[in-house]
C-alpha cells in the first residue's frame, strides 16, 4: 500500500474493524469487523486484497450455493426522485 492516503494525501493510518458492505447486481453481504487499514484524518478504508477475496468467496457461498447466514435484516429500498423534500 501506499505510505500516502489516495483521497486526502495523509500519512497516518491506524489498524480498524470496520463494517463493509458487499453488493453484486441487486444482492448485499453486510460484513462486521473487517480488517482494514483506516487514514486518521478522512477515514478512508484500505482492505488487504486476500480479505476482499473471503468476502467475496463467502457471497458466491451464500447466493450460489445456499449457504444459511447468521442473521437476515430487512432494508428498505427508495428512489430518490419520489422522496419528500425536506
Amino acid at each position: 500500500m501506499s505510505k500516502t492516503c489516495h483521497f486526502c494525501g495523509n500519512k497516518n493510518f491506524r489498524n480498524s474493524k470496520v463494517q463493509y458492505i458487499y453488493k453484486h447486481s441487486d444482492r448485499f453481504l453486510i460484513v462486521n469487523d473487517v480488517p482494514c487499514l483506516q487514514c486518521e484524518y478522512c477515514g478512508e478504508q484500505y482492505f488487504r486484497g486476500d480479505v476482499l477475496e473471503k468476502i467475496e468467496k463467502e457471497f458466491n457461498e451464500i447466493y450460489s450455493l445456499g449457504k444459511e447466514v447468521k442473521k437476515e435484516i430487512p432494508v428498505p429500498v427508495e428512489h430518490y426522485a419520489e422522496l419528500q423534500p425536506a
